[in-house]
Formats: C-alpha cells, sequence, structure tokens
C-alpha cells in the first residue's frame, strides 16, 4: 500500500478541478482544454494534477454532493468530440451557456447540456456500448434506473417518489424499468461517453508522465442511487428517513459547524458484508485515478453524528467509525491502490493512530500555519517526508485572498517566515514554502499560481454559491509554465 509513493523521488503538482478549465460551452471538459492542461503540466515540470469528484453534482452543485459514487459527471462530456464523432452539428451546440467566461453558471448548463446530450442519442449506435453496459451493470443498471425515475418526478428526490419505486418493490421496479426504458437507455449511452472521453484522458495524461489524484467524498447524499439501491447500509428508520446525518462540529470554518445532511453509513451492515460496497467503491476509484484521496479521513475513526431533525451541527456526538477494519479491508482487496488521507481538522490520539497504522499519508497545508505563538504542525519545517503538503486546499481562501484579509500579525509572521518579498510575489513565495519542504509530495491549487484572490475560491464551507470559478484562456501561458518549471528544479522536484 502506497509504495509507489514511499519510493517516488521529490514531485509536485497542481490542483484544478475539471470544471475550472476555460473550455467552451459553460464549463470544463475532458476535450481540448484538459489535454493542454495535461501538456502544461507536464511542460512545467508537474507530476500531477489533482482533481476534485467527478461524479454527477446535485445539491447546491458541490462535486462532494453526487447522486451516485461510480456516475461520471455528464457536464464534463466535451460537445465538440461528440461533433467530431458525428453525433452533434456544430450549429446545435449554440445555446445559452452562460455570460461569464470566469464562472461556471449551472443553471443554464442545467437547461441546456441535456437537451444537447439527448440530440447526440439520437443519432448514436446502441450496439457500440453493450460491452460497456455489460461490464458496469453492478453500478450503472441501478444508477441509469434512477436517474430516469429522477426525470420522470420531476426531479423530486427518491424518497418522495410513488411508494412502489421509493421502497423498490419487484412490481415497482419491473413497472419502471419498462415505463423508462427509453430513458435508461440514454442515462447508459451518457455514462458511455463519459468513460470513452475520460479513458483517452487518462491515457494521453499517462503518456505525458502526469498522474491524476481524485477525490473519494467519504459520505453520500440521502438522495442518491447509492442511499436508495442499498438503504440497509445506512441509518434510516422505517419511513427510509435518516435518523443522525453527518457533519463537523464548530471549527476554524464556522462557529456553529458543518451540517452535511448526508446519512450515516450503517457500519454494522457493512462489516457483516465484508465492506463489500466499500471494495467495490474504491476499486471504481482505482480504475479512474492513480491515486485516491480520502476526504474527511478521520471519520473513518470516530464521526460526529447530528439528530436528523437539528438545524445546526451543534448538537452533534462523536460515534466510533470502523477504523482498520475497513483500512484493512481496503488494503487487502486493493494492494495497489495508492491513498491520500484527508486528515485535517479535529485530530485526535486515536485518528492520528488510525492514520499511522494505516500506511496513508495525511496531509499538510500551510495557510493553517500562520499562528506566530504556536509551532504548527501545517509549518513547512514541520512536515514529515511521507505527506501531501498545500499552500490551500479547495476549501480555503486562496493564499493571496488570505492575505489580503488575515490580521496582520499572521501576515507579518508569514512574511519572516518565508522571506516574502515583492520582487518574487507573494504567490510565488507561499509556494516555495511548500515547495521547499522535505514533503514528498507538493500541490499548488492554479489560483495561487496565478495569484488570484478570494474571486476565484473555490468553495467556502457551510455555504452555498460556489464551484463556479474558472480560468481564462490565456492563463496558461509559456511565461507562467517556465516559471513554475524552475521552481520544481530549484526545489529538487524535477529533473
Amino acid at each position: 500500500m502506497n509504495e509507489e509513493l514511499i519510493s517516488m523521488k521529490r514531485s509536485c503538482g497542481i490542483l484544478l478541478h475539471l470544471s475550472s478549465l476555460p473550455s467552451p460551452h459553460g464549463i470544463g471538459t475532458m476535450g481540448k482544454a484538459a489535454f493542454e492542461f495535461i501538456d502544461f503540466l507536464s511542460g512545467a515540470k508537474q507530476g500531477f494534477w489533482q482533481m476534485l469528484p467527478v461524479s454527477p453534482t446535485s445539491f447546491a452543485d458541490s462535486p462532494y454532493q453526487s447522486v451516485s459514487t461510480f456516475a461520471g459527471n455528464p457536464y464534463f462530456i466535451d460537445l465538440d468530440i461528440l461533433v467530431n464523432e458525428g453525433l452533434l452539428l456544430p450549429e446545435e451546440l449554440n445555446a445559452d451557456w452562460g455570460d461569464d467566461p470566469r464562472k461556471v453558471d449551472y443553471g443554464k448548463l442545467y437547461l441546456n447540456r441535456g437537451r444537447v446530450l439527448r440530440l447526440a442519442f439520437s443519432r448514436f449506435d446502441r450496439n457500440e456500448m453493450e460491452d460497456f453496459v455489460r461490464e458496469n451493470a453492478a453500478w450503472l443498471d441501478g444508477y441509469s434506473l434512477f436517474a430516469a425515475c429522477k426525470e420522470y418526478f420531476s426531479g423530486l428526490p427518491w424518497h418522495s417518489w410513488d411508494d412502489e419505486i421509493k421502497f423498490r418493490t419487484p412490481e415497482g421496479l419491473e413497472k419502471y424499468r419498462t415505463l423508462l426504458a427509453e430513458d435508461i437507455a440514454y442515462h447508459r449511452f451518457v455514462q458511455y461517453e463519459f468513460d470513452k472521453q475520460w479513458s483517452a484522458l487518462r491515457a494521453y495524461a499517462k503518456g505525458k508522465g502526469v498522474k491524476l489524484i481524485g477525490d473519494v467524498p467519504i459520505y453520500v447524499p440521502w438522495d442518491s442511487a447509492d442511499v436508495w439501491e442499498r438503504p440497509e447500509l445506512y441509518l434510516l428508520d422505517e419511513e427510509l428517513k435518516p435518523v443522525l446525518v453527518a457533519g463537523v462540529p464548530p471549527d476554524y470554518f464556522s462557529k456553529t459547524g458543518q451540517l452535511w445532511g448526508n446519512p450515516l453509513y450503517d457500519w454494522d451492515a457493512h462489516e457483516r458484508e465484508g465492506f463489500a460496497w466499500w471494495l467495490f467503491r474504491m476499486g471504481a476509484a482505482k480504475r479512474r485515478f492513480d491515486v485516491a484521496r480520502i476526504d474527511h479521513f478521520r471519520g473513518l475513526e470516530s464521526f460526529w453524528a447530528v439528530p436528523f431533525a437539528e438545524e445546526t451541527a451543534v448538537n452533534g456526538s462523536w460515534l466510533k467509525g470502523p477504523g482498520m477494519k475497513l483500512v484493512s479491508a481496503i488494503k487487502r482487496e486493493h494492494p495497489d491502490l495508492t491513498v491520500i488521507a484527508e486528515d485535517l481538522g479535529f485530530l485526535t490520539p486515536e485518528v492520528n493512530k488510525l492514520l499511522s497504522d494505516s500506511g496513508f499519508w495525511g496531509m499538510r497545508v500551510l495557510q493553517f500555519g500562520f499562528d506566530p505563538y504556536k509551532n504548527s504542525r501545517e509549518l513547512p519545517h514541520n512536515y514529515p517526508l511521507n505527506c501531501v503538503a498545500y499552500t490551500g486546499t479547495h476549501d480555503n481562501s486562496t493564499m493571496m485572498g488570505w492575505a489580503s484579509a488575515t490580521e496582520p500579525k499572521y501576515l507579518g509572521f508569514a512574511v519572516q517566515y518565508l522571506g516574502l518579498n515583492r520582487e518574487e510575489g507573494f504567490p510565488f513565495g507561499f509556494a516555495r514554502g511548500v515547495l521547499c519542504s522535505c514533503a514528498k509530495l507538493a500541490i499548488i491549487p492554479m489560483q495561487d499560481y496565478l495569484g488570484l484572490g478570494d474571486e476565484a475560491r473555490m468553495n467556502l464551507p457551510g455555504s452555498t454559491g460556489w464551484w463556479t470559478y474558472r480560468m481564462g484562456a490565456d492563463d496558461c501561458d509559456e511565461k507562467l509554465q517556465s516559471r513554475i518549471a524552475s521552481y520544481s528544479r530549484m526545489t529538487g522536484r524535477a529533473d
């Protein structure tokens, strides 16, 4: 487990979600801009491209609230590739994809993307996807029926559907499989096209020496194919309502905590099945990415459980997770899977021991380290070799956003500690601090290399309206590529 990371030379990469690429038609896709970004990474001497979950988004457009753990996001299918395949005409791509090329307009994507993909499906030879449908039946059959039913019931969550399909009676399942056969075939087609484009993109990245890091959110939403198909694996009542939901207690990001609302796992039920669902899930991540990052890893040791009726996460309690039972099962089933554990937040000796026993790498975030009165573990001189170091994550301000808003004592300490100066510029000074650390892998968000403020922030935990940032078409120029490459070489992370 993680032998590749352990034996790896010092390396570095960039964090940028696929949605943030400057592709046409409203959102980043697996098309030309993605291939060009891989070229940029390769020329900048970056060995890794880290992105957020690539599953279909649902509530608040968050990639961490997906209607399926296993499906791919239809928004990421490149429409120009479908034109080249003869499934669409160029003029059929003309639609209102949004007014600002620097932001994703999810409302307009929702209105227009499905219409275009339906056109492509109408011209598609269904025989072409027979092997894909057969090989992925374990998740695709349930997801495609779920997606078709969700459209049939006007987007309502599954727990508001008619009882015969909400409770998955044999008669109800057969009825809707027959009634919605054409829509089911459409959603299979969408997943086939996603898989085909993803496979081409990953193969190109491999050829350029760039590995892909993907996120595995610890929880799934209540309104998801995963919970609908296997409600017995979650803490639900007889009406299939959550008894307890996930979140985190009050912390750095919020005084009332974060109430995520995801139903909590019935870990006893998972253990009785040998954690089969989780093993299948990690296998799916391995097929899609070179490295999998388990989000909120500390929740596997103990997790914050909040009664379903609560409006904030304040009145919760800590419950025990599966710990090494699950981790050991993953390591036995997927010994070649490289895993990063997101070990941020409220850490206890038990969480630290689980991380140590797992052999997974933890994380360090520079932005959390600048307290002049503490010798923080997030300061580069305290980073262990076997960790992944970041200036910030998708949940942080950009470094320039942080610098413009933080208290003078913290910024002053950062200036002194890192030797920040105008000649180098703060963005690269912050990056240098992480790149110079002894952590074998350093990841810098693209927004930080671009020196952007919080107008480019990806997410603010506990709030909505985020996940919209997009790069400009000319942001990744040769000058920036050359400078990043020089920092990679200077810090021993590239030849």
